[in-house]
């Protein structure tokens, strides 16, 4: 895959992309209970570096052979993944269409990686991880071990950590009644790191000015956390 230039958003994040994901499963455990929906968000960003949301791409995800699914978990989600017009896919088929997704926009920025943001984005990203791994699939646009938490920095910027408290803060619309579905969840937690690095704007500013001025004395990086590409 090419790269092109980098466009403003590919040189914001060091070369990574920022895509949101927000995953609805049968419980905690990445490795025994299902993924059950999956989406994600692509970003865009203006000629004055403010960030806003992007297209959303959502995918209903049949369990693999095995999984677990806890009630409780069911209950929160309100899935029924045996429901007959519930129109699911394979988990493979679901990841596949979604990484081509973001393969195009990491190659449309200019960007080497992608970057998963998510609301306690651990969890997303271990159930994502998982599923690569059960699926047998070996190249992932997304960084394996690094990712942007919106619980994290919603704690920053708002004092709160709880996505609908954080929105709610952030002057964001909530709707309780379509929360849960991991569409709207995922849109959410796109606004509201959106908001967040829009505020944060002029701090990245004065860094970009601080760097300019110590050009060639720069500390040495982690080649690990290095947006290397897939």
């Amino acid at each position: 895959m090419g790269i092109e230039s980098p466009t403003l958003l590919g040189r914001r994040f060091r070369g990574f992309l920022p895509v949101v994901v927000d995953l609805e499963t049968g419980g905690f455990n990445s490795k025994t209970d299902a993924l059950l929906e999956m989406a994600a968000v692509l970003l865009e960003m203006n000629e004055d570096g403010m960030l806003s949301r992007g297209e959303t791409h959502r995918f209903h995800v049949q369990p693999f052979p095995g999984a677990n699914m806890e009630p409780a978990s069911l209950a929160v989600n309100g899935i029924d993944p045996h429901h007959p017009l519930r129109p699911a896919i394979p988990e493979k088929d679901a990841l596949d269409r979604i990484f081509n997704e973001v393969r195009k926009a990491v190659k449309q920025h200019g960007c080497t990686r992608a970057i998963l943001v998510g609301h306690n984005s651990s969890f997303d990203l271990g159930f994502l991880n998982a599923a690569i791994t059960r699926c047998g699939i070996k190249r992932s646009p997304f960084h394996p071990f690094s990712s942007f938490d919106t619980a994290t920095l919603g704690g920053v910027a708002y004092g709160q950590t709880v996505l609908a408290r954080a929105a709610i803060a952030a002057g964001l619309d909530w709707d309780e009644a379509a929360a849960h579905s991991a569409s709207y969840d995922a849109q959410r937690t796109a606004d509201l790191f959106c908001a967040i690095c829009n505020q944060f704007q002029p701090m990245f500013e004065a860094g970009l000015e601080r760097q300019k001025a110590m050009r060639g004395a720069e500390p040495a990086g982690n080649p690990q956390l290095e947006p290397t590409a897939e």
